[in-house]
């Protein structure tokens, strides 16, 4: 198969690199194997995980962000559930390893932007007083304990 193969239609070169790597697993002799695209995509595989796994900890962040900054919204109850969704999938995805990649601050700092995207003059606590460990497995209630109490007008 043409080396362009990879560029031109990535799922007719999976699957042939996938066939090349089977046979070769049962000790036959294959001589064009992608072994530098191939190394690639398993890298790949892997840092897809992760940023799946950041995705689910940026969106549980800001739904913990929305509950503090708009406590009597009727999105509350949305909020929670979806909350709730994101650490079940955080569940199964998570993989220990990630646990040294992830950067919780930052997320912290990016769900923050996020909603300053939408009105710049919210007052949001800049301080992330989450663990990885509780975004990932902590109840709703006591994580939104965790912010100081919303002022009365949480606009500047």
């Amino acid at each position: 198969m043409p080396d362009s193969l990879y560029e031109h239609d990535v799922l007719a070169w999976s699957e042939h690199q996938a066939e090349l790597l089977r046979r070769f697993g049962r000790g036959e002799r294959v001589n064009d194997v992608d072994w530098a695209n191939v190394a690639e995509e398993i890298e790949g595989v892997g840092l897809s995980e992760l940023h799946a796994v950041e995705s689910y900890l940026n969106l549980i962040l800001l739904h913990l962000l929305k509950l503090h900054v708009w406590p009597d919204s009727e999105a509350c109850r949305h909020w929670r559930v979806e909350i709730v969704g994101f650490q079940k999938n955080l569940k199964r995805q998570f993989a220990p390893s990630m646990r040294q990649r992830i950067d919780l601050g930052e997320l912290y700092t990016d769900a923050l932007d996020q909603l300053r995207a939408g009105d710049p003059e919210l007052r949001l606590p800049t301080e992330n007083p989450f663990s990885l460990d509780d975004v990932r497995v902590g109840d709703v209630k006591s994580l939104v304990s965790r912010f100081a109490p919303p002022e009365a007008d949480s606009r500047a």
